[in-house]
């Protein structure tokens, strides 16, 4: 049986054997996304390292916006038919103009909104029966600098945006690239100390990087007297609530620390 860990965050399960301390908990036991925590945040979003967003900030901060030219219509499906690869790249950069590029930020600061997901659109009420009715592709963003949720659709065919629509206070599932984000900010933060101890703890080894754990993350949404002053805005703001996980180990439950994207700050809950 491994040793049990009886410190930092909190108790580690190793068979029945359970120890309780301090103020999370590392439990093995299955939490949200148990058969795949690192593919949490759909869409094919990569999680960034916060070494990697380190290394892009030392070479220059926030750099430009570029908008590459939308490649050519490739591989296309028919009908109902999924999107393929090729319509997800194009629909992509067709979406992102130059407008947009330059005036929103995507979750590390950078220019560009931060893309959530691309999906085949419904067909309007009159194309519901009909074989030919135009492809078009559903493109969610989120622009971290006036955290608002941006939709556009596309015609697949024409790379002409027939509508454009904006939110406030819309939260979407999390991106993987938000979740790996949340988890470098907390990391960086004093309030990630105890994820820190208990993952030396667990593997021997010191958590410097996003890209060492497995993630899911649940969008947190302020709740009268039940947070700090400081997450107030929770649901206005992009929030995580992380669910981190030892590669090849245990989870850790940080459920106690929020991270407010838009704001790039770690708070804790109260405990009433």
């Amino acid at each position: 049986m491994r040793k049990i860990v009886h410190r930092h965050l909190g108790k580690v399960v190793a068979g029945a054997a359970i120890a309780v301390a301090g103020t999370a908990v590392m439990v093995g036991i299955t939490l949200p996304g148990t058969a795949g925590a690192d593919d949490s945040g759909g869409s094919g979003q990569n999680a960034r390292s916060a070494q990697q967003a380190g290394q892009e900030q030392g070479q220059g901060g926030v750099r430009p916006g570029v908008v590459e030219q939308a490649p050519a219509a490739g591989k296309t499906g028919k009908g109902r038919d999924p999107l393929t690869d090729d319509e997800i790249s194009r629909v992509e950069k067709i979406a992102v103009n130059r407008q947009l590029l330059n005036s929103s930020e995507n979750v590390d600061g950078d220019h560009g909104p931060q893309r959530l997901s691309v999906d085949l659109a419904d067909p309007d009420a009159d194309e519901v029966d009909d074989p030919n009715a135009p492809r078009r592709a559903d493109v969610t963003f989120y622009d971290y600098k006036t955290d608002t949720l941006v939709t556009k659709i596309v015609d697949l065919a024409t790379g002409k945006v027939e509508q454009t629509s904006t939110q406030h206070g819309v939260q979407p599932p999390l991106t993987r690239a938000e979740n790996a984000e949340a988890a470098s900010l907390l990391i960086a933060d004093p309030l990630g100390a105890g994820l820190k101890a208990d993952y030396k703890d667990a593997t021997g080894q010191e958590l410097t990087s996003a890209d060492q754990l497995l993630l899911n993350g649940a969008v947190y949404r302020a709740t009268a007297g039940a947070q700090p002053a400081a997450l107030d805005k929770c649901g206005e703001h992009r929030c995580v609530r992380l669910f981190p996980k030892v590669k090849n180990g245990a989870w850790i439950d940080a459920r106690s620390l929020i991270i407010d994207l838009s704001a790039r700050k770690v708070a804790k809950l109260d405990r009433g």
